[in-house]
C-alpha cells in the first residue's frame, strides 16, 4: 500500500508542465498555455485528493494533501508523509514510523517524480491528443491524453483536464497492472509566500526518529 500510494503522489505531482514531442494542434494549444502559465510563477501551491484503486479491487482508498513549489524545490505534504526535495536531496518522512529515508535527486533516475512536473519531462516522450471536454470540479475544461513513447514507462496513458485558466485541475493515471489514479486539484494559488525553510527536512526537530540514508 506505501509503494501504491507513493507512486500516486508522484503521478500526480508530475503533471503540470507538459510540452510534448508529437501533439495535434488543440492539444499543442492547451499545453503550451499551462508551460507558460507554470513557467511564468515564483512559486504555486495547491491542495490535492488523490483516489488510489487496485488492479484486483482490494485497494480503494483516498488521500488528500498540500503540494508546495518554489522554482525546482518542492514539498508534497500528506496526513501521514512528507515528501521534500531542495533540488539535491529527497527527505521522504513517514510519521508514524518517526522514520525518513534520504536519498539525492537524480532526475534522470526516475521514471515519475514531483520535480519532473517542473522540468521539460514531456519533452520528445509523449503523444498527446486533445479528447473533448468535460466537466471537473464544476468547471469547463479541456482533455488531453498523454501516451509514453517509451514502451517500458510503467503507465500506459494519463489525462490531463485543463481548465479555461490553464490550470489542470484534475485528471487519471493508467498504469499498465491495472492499477488507477485519479486526481482533483484545487484551491491552486499563484506566486504563493512560501519560506524556504519548507523545502528542507532538520533530523534533530524529530526526537528518535529513525534516518535511512540511502546516498
Amino acid at each position: 500500500m506505501r509503494k501504491l500510494l507513493i507512486a500516486g503522489i508522484a503521478a500526480l505531482c508530475m503533471m503540470i508542465n507538459p510540452a510534448t514531442a508529437q501533439t495535434d494542434a488543440k492539444a499543442k494549444t492547451v499545453l503550451d498555455a499551462v508551460t507558460k502559465k507554470i513557467n511564468s510563477l515564483k512559486s504555486a501551491k495547491a491542495n490535492f485528493a488523490l483516489h488510489l484503486k487496485s488492479a484486483n479491487g482490494k485497494t480503494n482508498q483516498t488521500k488528500k494533501g498540500t503540494f508546495y513549489l518554489k522554482g525546482p524545490k518542492y514539498r508534497v505534504s500528506l496526513d501521514d508523509q512528507e515528501i521534500i526535495c531542495d533540488n539535491k536531496t529527497v527527505w521522504t518522512y513517514q510519521k508514524s514510523a518517526n522514520e525518513v529515508q534520504v536519498n539525492n535527486f537524480n532526475p534522470n533516475e526516475q521514471t515519475i517524480s514531483p520535480a519532473k512536473l517542473f522540468t521539460n519531462f514531456y519533452d520528445k516522450e509523449y503523444r498527446s491528443r486533445f479528447i473533448g471536454n468535460k466537466k471537473v470540479a464544476g468547471k469547463d475544461c479541456d482533455v488531453i491524453e498523454l501516451i509514453p513513447l517509451n514502451s517500458s514507462k510503467q503507465f500506459s496513458k494519463v489525462e490531463l483536464a485543463v481548465d479555461k485558466t490553464s490550470t489542470i485541475v484534475g485528471g487519471n493515471i493508467y498504469e499498465k497492472n491495472g492499477n488507477q489514479y485519479n486526481y482533483e486539484v484545487s484551491n491552486f494559488s499563484s506566486n504563493a509566500n512560501i519560506n524556504d525553510l519548507m523545502f528542507t527536512f532538520d533530523a534533530k526537530k524529530y526526537p528518535g526518529i529513525e534516518v535511512v540514508d540511502l546516498r
